[in-house]
Formats: C-alpha cells, sequence, structure tokens
C-alpha cells in the first residue's frame, strides 16, 4: 500500500482563505491525501483572519507565523525563512500557493529551492502593470510552479505568451466562484446585517479600499475620500474600514463629515460581506476579488486603480476602472453603471475548479 502524500498549503490573506477552503474540501475525499495549512499572518487583525476563519469552518492552522505587515522585501523575507524551516521539517509532496500576495511569493520561492513540486491556484492573471506588487508575486511564483490552475482563457494565453509550457496550463475556473455556490445559502441565512445597518436592498453602495496604491499616497487617498463622502450625499455608502485603509486616514487627518448615509463599519467576514455584496446597487472597489464577485453576484462594479488583471469584465460591461485621474467623475461612473443589466457569460468556468484541481493534483502526485 503507497504510502499517503503530504501537501501544504500556504495562505496569508483573506482571499486565499476562500480559494484554500474550497480546495480542502475537495482533499478530504481523497483518502490518499493529507494536508497541512501553514497560515503566515500576513493578515492578523482578528477582523481580518479569525472572523474567516469562523465563518468557513476551518480547523485551526498546522502552523501560524503572525508576521503580520511591514516592508515587502522585510515581509516576504521573514516569510520565506519561516516557511523554509517548516518545508525542510516536513518534507512534504506538493506545495499549493493561491493568488498574488507576498506569502504566495515567500511560499514558491521556498518551495522551489527546496525541489518541491508547486501547484498555484489562480494562475496567468496579468495586469501589465509592473508598479503593482502583485504583479510581481504573480509574474514569478507562476514561473516556479510546476502546475497552473488558470481561472479564465484570458490567463492561460497570458502565461503561454510568457514562455510557460502548455502541459503546466490547466484551464480549471474560478476557486472563488466554487465559494459563492457553495455558502450562497449559508449567505441567504446571514441577513442580520442589512437590518442593522438599515440598509434596503439595491438601494446602496458597498465600498473597499485597502491596496498600497491608494492608501500609500495622501494625495490620492484624501481625493478618493473626498469623493466617496460627497457620493454619500446622494447614495446611501457602506465603507468596511479597512486596517490599512484606518491608519492611512488616521496618519493623513482625513476625517469623514458625519452623515447617516456613510456608514464606516470593521471589516467582516465572508458571509456578512457576500451578503453586502449581493444586495448592494453597486460595488467600488480596488480589491481583485471582489470586482469577480460582484461579477458572480450580477452586481455592477467601478475599480479605484489604473489596471486590472480581470479584463474580461471590463470587455463585458459589467467593470469599469476609474484612476486617481478620474476620481472627480467618481459620481458620474456610479450613474452610468448602476443602469447596467443583461447576460453575464461564464467566464470562469462551472463553479467545478476545486474538483478539477484536485484531479490534476492526483494525477500527478499519485498515478
Amino acid at each position: 500500500m503507497s504510502k499517503m502524500k503530504k501537501i501544504i498549503s500556504i495562505i496569508g490573506a483573506r482571499p486565499q482563505f476562500i480559494k484554500m477552503v474550497m480546495v480542502k474540501k475537495e482533499l478530504r475525499k481523497y483518502e490518499k491525501f493529507t494536508e497541512l495549512l501553514l497560515h503566515t499572518g500576513q493578515h492578523y487583525d482578528k477582523n481580518m483572519s479569525d472572523v474567516f476563519f469562523q465563518d468557513l469552518e476551518i480547523d485551526s492552522p498546522n502552523f501560524f507565523f503572525r508576521l503580520g505587515s511591514g516592508n515587502h522585501g522585510r515581509q516576504t523575507g521573514l516569510m520565506l525563512k519561516n516557511i523554509e524551516k517548516i518545508l525542510v521539517q516536513e518534507m512534504p509532496d506538493f506545495v499549493l500557493i493561491y493568488g498574488d500576495t507576498n506569502s504566495t511569493l515567500a511560499g514558491a520561492l521556498a518551495a522551489a529551492k527546496l525541489h518541491i513540486p508547486i501547484g498555484h491556484v489562480e494562475s496567468g492573471l496579468r495586469s501589465f502593470d509592473m508598479k503593482m506588487p502583485e504583479e510581481i508575486n504573480r509574474k514569478i511564483s507562476d514561473h516556479l510552479s510546476t502546475l497552473l490552475f488558470c481561472p479564465s482563457k484570458n490567463s492561460v494565453n497570458n502565461a503561454k505568451n510568457e514562455g510557460i509550457s502548455s502541459d503546466k496550463l490547466f484551464l480549471v475556473g474560478d476557486i472563488m466562484y466554487d465559494a459563492v455556490l457553495f455558502f450562497s445559502e449559508k449567505v441567504l441565512k446571514k441577513n442580520t446585517v442589512l437590518s442593522a445597518l438599515k440598509l434596503d436592498n439595491k438601494n446602496y453602495i458597498l465600498a473597499t479600499i485597502h491596496r498600497a496604491e491608494n492608501t500609500d499616497d495622501p494625495v490620492r487617498l484624501k481625493k478618493l475620500m473626498l469623493n466617496l463622502e460627497k457620493l454619500s450625499k446622494k447614495y446611501t455608502l457602506v465603507l468596511p474600514l479597512h486596517p490599512r485603509t484606518r491608519d492611512a486616514m488616521k496618519r493623513y487627518g482625513i476625517i469623514f463629515t458625519s452623515l447617516s448615509t456613510l456608514k464606516l463599519i470593521e471589516p467582516v467576514g465572508y458571509l456578512t460581506m457576500s451578503m453586502l455584496e449581493k444586495n448592494a446597487a453597486i460595488i467600488i472597489t480596488d480589491s481583485g476579488g471582489v470586482q469577480k464577485e460582484a461579477y458572480f453576484h450580477g452586481v455592477p462594479c467601478i475599480t479605484i486603480r489604473d489596471t486590472t488583471e480581470w479584463p474580461e469584465l471590463i470587455d463585458e460591461g459589467w467593470n469599469c476602472l476609474c484612476s486617481s485621474l478620474e476620481f472627480d467623475l467618481l459620481l458620474y461612473k456610479v450613474e452610468r453603471m448602476v443602469q447596467k443589466t443583461g447576460e453575464r457569460p461564464q467566464l470562469y468556468g462551472n463553479g467545478n475548479a476545486a474538483v478539477q484541481i484536485v484531479k490534476h493534483l492526483y494525477n500527478f502526485i499519485i498515478t
């Protein structure tokens, strides 16, 4: 009888928790796999980590570093050092990484240097903007990976165009779509947030801001927040405040006018966030994952960035970009996008990405 094959999944940020839990559910169906969970602690705030583990019913990680935030080089270096120590100790048969964070990059580097095969969930995404740390992370991780699990045809083509061999590429669909479908019933039951915030269905805007390109530039952040405040004078605006954004606002002395239609709240768990997304009239975000979740819920989206790694959403008209030069046009963009209706083609598969990912893992590791 062949021995169990050990897989270590490396996560560190909220979107990775969601992707990982869908793969974990599928891995449990295979007796020959044992999975260990390594959490770098990149998202360490209670509202950024613990509540997601509770919502998604994830077991406590086997390894947890609690490294927290910091400059990219320092954070990635500390992660690399600690991940390498665990990989040497455990010597897994395979390492799974997710998305495009510093945790992704550190996991890829550590595993590659130890000659451990790597599977990258959500491969091939490109914004073609090398100013984005995420673009650097995802490109390096893709080129170090053994199996690349791609969410869309665009992502497959991006990887091919960089010379990555076709036999490494697998079009599996989007793992986040798996999660939206799987948790939809629980989301419907988690309906207290609308009544608690006195929100009417499809009668409010949901906004999330956290990326460094918006929070680390005081001029840009002040202009963005000024326009969100203006927006809230016409529409009810719900803004779950990311710790990075909250700290930046405090650092730069940004204070909102007290308005009953501007609802600043703490970060929320996955189920509550899904409920807010599903019932919003429109979503304003700089998050990669929230752009897609808006699409899955049939909600128009405005992305507060210069570029996006999901260009097909722009092509379909369900998303539009709002760069820093266009912040004063935010109200106009909202009034134009909020009218969006119509069909949503299945750009990201059928909601069975996890099934396909684990089958490919089985074929690679076991057979």
